[in-house]
């Protein structure tokens, strides 16, 4: 399902310790200034702390701006000396409520604005201008320069909360992609499992409508070539050939959705299935491609292996050529097939640059193509770094059960 970005920023953009430090900082200066200026007003010492303190934890707690922009308008009011503490303690927490969406944009601008006209009022009524006997619309020289602290207060709210909010956009807009991408990316690994499941499932369901053809053949006609057979005896192959094709058809039937030219007027030829004897052709395609490759064997090689299990095995050493050819176009591979009584073991390793770091869980399609396939026999397959010195390592064992060996001896006898 999907998720709808955050309303607020999950982090800022900074090391967590910044508000700390910036806070301690901030209230360094105003301690300064307050010696400084020699400031001894209880009602701007009283409103000081009220200012600085709170922007310690405006990460953890963005709502305490509102405490902090109110605090530092009260404090200008008192003190039209405006501090710079308080000035710049001001502007931080009022980007604290806008970058996290706390009020709305148009109503934290229109709450700030209306803030600093009534401070500016209260400047005007407490004779803080020298108005000269004027109108107190004008200033001491007739001009409208009376407004230029309103005019600069709202300009400098407007631009801090339009900066916050631009910041806020880019952040969810990143997110978003961010979101989307990773789906993007989501979906297409099970797109291409899906496609790879798909083309296991085809490749099995060939052989085993082989392997069941074969036996409702064999069955069928053994009750003509076996000399002697007693009724019973025909009756029980003429049972086998019958259930083996019952079974051929429901095959068909349920894994014919599969197949990718299902329903066409003119289907194309089924190829037979690459066993590990293709492997010598597989090699050569690679070397014509300048690449270099080694194949050498360990043990002995059963007479019938499972044609499942060959062709699992020639599908992951065609997928890490593949990637060999890909990642470390030059990189001399190396594979070694070893056979053991009940497993074959498959180790494929280049001399290339080996994984950059991320690189195995960025999604590649033909490494869990080749899980896949490990995992439908009951193997393992495993791939990483070669070793310290680079190259790429693919590992991989292939159970021989008896019961699928004697099955195909049987089939193929």
């Amino acid at each position: 399902m999907r998720q709808k970005p955050s309303l607020r920023p999950t982090a800022w953009p900074r090391s967590p310790r910044y508000p700390y430090v910036t806070g301690v900082l901030l209230i360094l200066l105003a301690a300064a200034e307050v010696l400084h200026a020699r400031i001894t007003s209880t009602t701007v010492l009283a409103t000081l702390p009220f200012v600085v303190l709170p922007l310690l934890w405006r990460q953890r707690e963005p709502r305490l701006g509102l405490l902090v922009v109110p605090a530092a308008l009260l404090n200008f009011l008192f003190r039209p000396e405006l501090l710079m503490a308080v000035a710049v303690a001001g502007v931080m927490g009022l980007y604290t409520l806008a970058r996290h969406r706390v009020l709305h944009p148009a109503l934290l601008s229109a709450a700030a604005i209306t803030g600093s006209l009534l401070v500016n009022a209260g400047h005007v009524a407490t004779g803080v201008y020298d108005l000269g006997g004027r109108s107190p619309a004008l200033g001491a020289d007739g001009s409208l320069s009376y407004f230029t602290e309103s005019f600069v207060l709202a300009v400098g709210v407007v631009a801090t909360v339009g900066i916050a909010d631009a910041f806020r956009s880019r952040e969810e807009s990143r997110q978003a992609r961010e979101t989307a991408q990773r789906e993007l990316i989501a979906m297409e690994r099970r797109h291409a499992a899906a496609q790879e499941r798909a083309a296991i499932a085809r490749e099995l369901h060939d052989i085993v409508a082989h392997s069941v053809s074969v036996i409702a053949v064999q069955a069928e006609s053994a009750t003509y070539t076996t000399p002697g057979l007693s009724p019973p005896a025909r009756d029980g192959f003429q049972q086998i050939a019958s259930s083996a094709r019952s079974a051929l058809t429901e095959l068909r039937q349920l894994l014919s959705v599969l197949h990718a030219d299902a329903g066409a007027e003119d289907p194309a030829p089924v190829l037979p299935q690459p066993t590990l004897d293709s492997l010598d052709d597989l090699l050569e395609a690679h070397r014509s491609g300048g690449g270099q490759v080694t194949l050498r064997t360990e043990g002995t090689r059963p007479p019938v292996l499972p044609p499942s299990l060959e062709l699992t095995a020639y599908r992951i050493v065609q997928e890490a050529l593949t990637n060999a050819r890909r990642h470390a176009r030059g990189a001399a591979v190396d594979i070694l097939l070893t056979y053991e009584e009940d497993e074959l073991r498959v180790r494929i390793a280049d001399d290339g640059p080996g994984p950059q770091k991320g690189e195995l869980d960025s999604g590649g399609h033909g490494l869990s193509g080749m899980r896949e396939r490990a995992t439908l026999l009951g193997g393992r397959l495993t791939c990483g770094p070669a070793g310290p010195g680079g190259g790429f390592l693919v590992e991989a064992g292939l159970p021989v059960r008896a019961g699928a060996k004697s099955f195909a001896e049987g089939v193929y006898e």
